[in-house]
């Protein structure tokens, strides 16, 4: 398994600030709130099951991911929530969850078609007879790497005041679709520089379905933004819902 970036201490206290909640998150709140059991595959600090406590959730509440470092970041909220840590294919549940999740663009964490179709199995496997599977990856045709560079610093002030400032510097696409970036988090507070190096692949639709269908799972529906507008070539985001075939 290569390096997770995600087990810096450093890393995982700064997600929130740096990706605060947004229309993902509302997104994906709803269907949590409509679902008795949950499953988020991936669950960082472990904000949206926290959400779901706090708007009074009181089912079954289940966050996975493999990084410690976040996942001491989820157990440190008050709430009953299930942190368990690993990854889909280290994890077997059978029809226990209403709802699988993938947020925050972890799917495109999933870098070959065998490591992606052993999560999407996984998922199907999961699931309850009529449940949902949903995630989401970012739409290759807006080449959203074009912008993973220093001309575009990504910039906010913390609550107790600390500047926090985010380059990337990305790669072009390899023929698989994998685009390499690193970046480089700097603070007011310390003269020391966080850097980390990921690697993100980009999917098309008409593969995702493919992969979809070789798992036993097939979409239901489809989306291009957080706002439940159609795909299209221009679209930021390819959201998918599924279900068993």
């Amino acid at each position: 398994m290569s390096h997770n970036p995600y087990d810096s201490p450093d890393v995982a206290a700064l997600y929130d600030v740096l990706s605060p909640w947004g229309p993902g998150d509302d997104f994906y709140l709803d269907l949590v709130m409509a679902a008795p059991r949950v499953l988020d595959a991936g669950c960082g600090t472990g904000r949206l099951l926290h959400r779901a406590r706090t708007r009074g959730h009181t089912g079954h509440l289940v966050g996975l991911d493999p990084a410690r470092a976040m996942l001491e970041m989820a157990r440190g909220r008050t709430d009953a929530v299930s942190w368990v840590r690993g990854d889909l294919a280290a994890h077997t549940w059978n029809e226990e969850f209403d709802l699988v999740t993938m947020t925050g663009h972890a799917f495109q964490e999933l870098r070959a078609d065998e490591e992606t179709g052993a999560a999407l199995r996984a998922m199907r496997r999961a699931l309850a007879p009529g449940g949902l599977v949903a995630f989401e990856t970012r739409n290759p045709a807006a080449r959203a790497w074009q912008r993973w560079t220093p001309a575009h610093p990504h910039q906010v002030t913390t609550a107790d005041g600390v500047r926090v400032s985010d380059v990337h510097d990305a790669a072009a696409p390899t023929p698989e679709g994998l685009v390499t970036f690193t970046s480089t988090t700097t603070r007011s507070d310390s003269s020391l520089p966080l850097r980390t190096v990921s690697t993100l692949r980009f999917v098309e639709a008409d593969h995702l379905d493919l992969l979809l269908e070789r798992s036993g799972l097939r979409a239901v529906e489809r989306f291009g933004n957080w706002d439940r507008s159609p795909l299209t070539a221009s679209s930021p985001e390819i959201i998918t819902l599924a279900r068993t075939r």
